[in-house]
């Protein structure tokens, strides 16, 4: 089976290449892309693919743009961060979904379900998977989050937080009125939970609201240094590879 895979995160990129390659050392990975102009490419230079794995939310936009740039004829598992019930659209004719973190015993079911189906383009329509499936997924992102507080469980609207900072191997959700609780998700889980027009990436240690930013000014090799609001005593640098995307973030 040749397969590729398209996942804007290293970290998650690298664990799904080494779960393929445990669950069959005969798959061939011919390549991986990162963003919606890459993935287009590596289509356009891949002759025969048998499968994609494709993450939906990547850095430069919802992979379903792919399909508008580019013929994929190959079947498609997705991997997301959103639920079973927003994801029923894609049982449409057998196309698969994962949901992150990768379960290692779900990526082998789907890699054997499509091996024994063996799948042809025309046996399924993506155009109608598409139009099924991005009205769900808009609606999808993260509304709200349920932290405690001693014995108190509180609700906090994603509107009221100003970012969210790890440290010391703990998440933490900072709200606009600078209160701070624990979160159970990493910052990388967060990237996928919550609405990208609202909240950007910005390192590995944050990740901010549009509004918590309260100025941007250059630093040293193309970084940017971010000044949140509430003010965090660390400094708060994007690389300069995430440079351009956060500028653009910011005039969108």
């Amino acid at each position: 089976m040749k397969i590729i895979i398209i996942e804007d995160e290293l970290p998650a990129y690298k664990r799904l290449h080494k779960l393929v390659l445990e669950i069959d050392s005969s798959i061939e990975i011919l390549g991986h892309a990162d963003s919606i102009s890459s993935a287009v490419q590596l289509f356009q230079s891949i002759g025969s693919i048998d499968l994609a794995l494709m993450d939906i939310e990547l850095a430069d936009g919802q992979s379903f743009e792919i399909f508008n740039q580019v013929k994929v004829d190959c079947p498609i598992i997705f991997t997301t961060a959103y639920d079973e019930f927003a994801l029923k659209a894609f049982k449409v004719n057998s196309i698969d979904y994962l949901l992150k973190p990768i379960d290692p015993k779900q990526l082998k079911q789907a890699l054997e379900k499509f091996s024994s189906l063996k799948f042809k383009s025309s046996s399924f329509d993506l155009n109608l998977l598409l139009q099924a499936m991005q009205p769900n997924i808009t609606a999808q992102y993260k509304q709200r989050f349920l932290v405690k507080l001693g014995s108190k469980l509180i609700s906090v609207a994603c509107n009221d937080v100003a970012y969210f900072m790890a440290a010391d191997k703990v998440v933490y959700l900072v709200s606009k009125d600078c209160k701070k609780y624990i979160v159970d998700h990493s910052i990388e889980e967060l990237s996928n939970l919550l609405d990208p027009k609202i909240f950007f990436h910005l390192n590995r240690q944050f990740m901010a609201n549009l509004s918590a930013i309260e100025s941007v000014s250059t630093y040293f090799n193309g970084k940017l240094k971010i000044h949140l609001n509430p003010q965090v005593a660390e400094e708060v640098l994007v690389s300069r590879d995430k440079a351009s995307d956060f500028k653009l973030w910011l005039n969108t």
